[in-house]
């Protein structure tokens, strides 16, 4: 079982490491972790996934709430968030293939952001499904390199209000 949680904390140094120390002294599996500052200078967002059985997932929030610097402690349903994630991806690309791979990058609204002698790299943003189906659908050009920044997540507002309008 996986759980998303969202982490508003004091922004100073040290912060992010006592709350991956928490993970690591319980011995907690961290899938994904992403920080950055939010609307406010003072206050980072942490957002963590992290895998597990249904009582140490609700131990971990339990636990969160409990370090100093916290300032909330969310859980987020994958159904009520919006999520994103970065990924940058360099292919081997043959100069004879790399209009099919501009092609699979166009469809699902990936970006070249730069083209080698010998490879193609890739920046695409999207929810974890979306990610894995580029990863999938360009793994025939061999990739190089892969680097996915980790979840970021914030509640659907729109699930919040009772007058929403769907985009």
């Amino acid at each position: 079982m996986r759980k998303m949680i969202s982490i508003l904390v004091r922004n100073h140094p040290g912060v992010l490491s006592h709350v991956a120390g928490l993970f690591t002294r319980r011995a907690y599996n961290i899938e994904s972790i992403a920080a950055g500052v939010t609307e406010n200078p003072d206050v980072t967002r942490i957002t963590i996934v992290v895998s597990g059985d249904e009582i140490i997932l609700e131990q971990v929030t339990k636990q969160l709430r409990k370090l100093i610097d916290i300032i909330k402690v969310q859980d987020l349903k994958y159904s009520e968030s919006i999520t994103r994630e970065l990924v940058l991806m360099t292919i081997y690309a043959p100069k004879e293939k790399r209009h099919e791979i501009i092609r699979i990058a166009n469809t699902f609204g990936a970006t070249v952001v730069d083209v080698g002698a010998k490879t193609m790299t890739l920046e695409f943003v999207g929810n974890d499904r979306k990610i894995n189906t580029v990863i999938l659908s360009l793994e025939a050009f061999k990739i190089k390199e892969l680097a996915r920044t980790g979840l970021v997540a914030l509640p659907l507002e729109s699930e919040m209000e009772s007058d929403r309008t769907l985009l």
